[in-house]
């Protein structure tokens, strides 16, 4: 037998398995969804996601999920629930709950404890005749035909279809409230992610040299220059700093490669003019995306047409953004 093309058509039945059953929860979306996501975006309280084993770690992700995208809310385990845990719960809040079967035993202890409390009830459930999904307020419907285990035990297609349903629940709900990439940054200041939402080209250009020479400068002028600042380059402006150009060591040795006379050869005369240049208040990633497209590695930054700096691959390394 080969081992390696065994292992290869497991992995292949595992993923079309989950995705078979993440495709047959589209036409699971019924009316109670729609009413659980207009209770949620409706409510002053918070959404409570509890669960108990490999749904208990579902829960925590679809709490991670919803409150990075503008639905405060909080994890509680199912079994620390009844044992102190319960007074978290506010009655203006929403609990979501997470079984597969909707039967386990805390799950049972559980429920009536919440309709107790007076809050309302979602249950995540792959088992629509269960206690859980029978007693709760809105049913998340995540039935499944079978999990990706063998032997239809270990929680493999059940927690991927919890999951996606979970996804589909917060990202409805970042549509009705208008979430927008700049909210999304609020929320992401750490780390690369964060960092493309908000770090500006301003912010990393301000510590930077600025090779700048006239366009009158003289050939070994504009050499000094490119060489004392060590960025590869030097812009042109005229007196009012406004960018006329830019020469790179690149041109430089272009221009020596011919058989010119350099007497008198000055900035203007090798000069690029309109080279690529970037806005002061754009993204620090969009100068990346234009780095790539252009198969550069540094822009010209400028502030209505005046010279503001130069924005380096490098400094976007430093960053992280890369």
């Amino acid at each position: 037998m080969n081992i390696a093309k065994n292992i290869k058509n497991i992995a292949q039945e595992v993923l079309l398995n989950e995705s078979r059953a993440i495709e047959n929860l589209i036409q699971l979306v019924d009316n109670d969804f729609e009413a659980c996501v207009k209770e949620i975006y409706s409510s002053k309280g918070r959404v409570v996601v509890t669960g108990i084993g490999k749904s208990a770690i579902i829960a925590n992700k679809i709490v991670a999920t919803l409150n990075s995208t503008g639905t405060p809310s909080v994890f509680m385990h199912a079994a620390d629930a009844i044992h102190g845990d319960l007074g978290m719960i506010l009655k203006e809040d929403i609990v979501i709950c997470i079984s597969k079967s909707g039967n386990t035993p805390e799950i049972k202890v559980l429920v009536p404890l919440l309709k107790r409390r007076g809050s309302k009830l979602v249950a995540l459930v792959s088992n629509t005749s269960s206690y859980l999904a029978q007693q709760a307020d809105y049913v998340l419907n995540a039935t499944i035909g079978e999990e990706a285990c063998p032997n239809n035990l270990a929680p493999t297609t059940s927690t991927t279809a919890h999951l996606a349903l979970g996804d589909a629940l917060a990202v409805s709900l970042l549509e009705l409230r208008n979430f927008t990439s700049t909210d999304f940054a609020q929320f992401h200041p750490g780390g690369a992610l964060g960092k493309q939402l908000y770090l500006k080209v301003s912010d990393i250009v301000a510590g930077n040299a600025i090779p700048v020479v006239k366009p009158e400068a003289p050939l070994k002028d504009v050499i000094i220059e490119i060489s004392s600042k060590r960025l590869g380059c030097t812009a042109v402006v005229d007196e009012q700093h406004n960018l006329l150009g830019i020469i790179t060591d690149g041109d430089l040795r272009r221009m020596l490669q011919k058989d010119i006379n350099l007497t008198g050869i000055q900035a203007s005369d090798i000069m690029t003019v309109n080279p690529k240049t970037i806005a002061t208040d754009e993204f620090a990633v969009k100068a990346l995306h234009q780095m790539q497209e252009n198969s550069i590695t540094q822009l010209v930054v400028v502030d209505n047409n005046q010279l503001a700096g130069f924005i380096h691959l490098h400094d976007l390394l430093k960053e992280g953004i890369v």
